[in-house]
């Protein structure tokens, strides 16, 4: 199984080019690793201390978690599929608040990679204006 943990290049400049100037919401799917080799701990526990380390990063951005849970049934779709272990939707302000964060210096993306077996991050534009 093929996992993604990391931006696609091509896809980003895409990104980039579509965002202007207005808020950028993301959708999270994660999937955690079971154990986390180096640490021990749960996949869920490695990325809890991302999120504790990220929190500041986020702030700075003027970020907002517009919800982070857990899916629980398959209404729609096939009911064989395995959910992800969460879900988390996040806005920004900006492209540049995001991307200001992302690439500020210490921002621990390696420990969110390193909690996760398997994600997808996606763009998402609001049809609402």
């Amino acid at each position: 199984m093929e996992s993604y943990l990391r931006v696609n290049p091509e896809v980003f400049l895409n990104f980039k080019d579509a965002t202007d100037d207005e808020p950028v919401i993301m959708l999270n799917l994660l999937r955690y690793k079971e154990r986390v080799e180096e640490t021990g701990e749960t996949g869920k526990e490695g990325y809890s201390i991302y999120l504790k380390a990220a929190t500041p990063f986020l702030e700075r951005a003027e970020a907002t978690v517009l919800f982070f849970g857990v899916p629980k049934h398959m209404l729609i779709g096939p009911v064989d599929e395995a959910l992800w272990d969460a879900v988390i939707v996040v806005r920004y302000n900006s492209f540049a608040h995001f991307m200001g964060m992302v690439k500020a210096e210490g921002y621990p993306s390696y420990l969110r990679e390193r909690a996760l077996e398997d994600s997808r991050l996606i763009h998402c534009k609001s049809i609402n204006k």
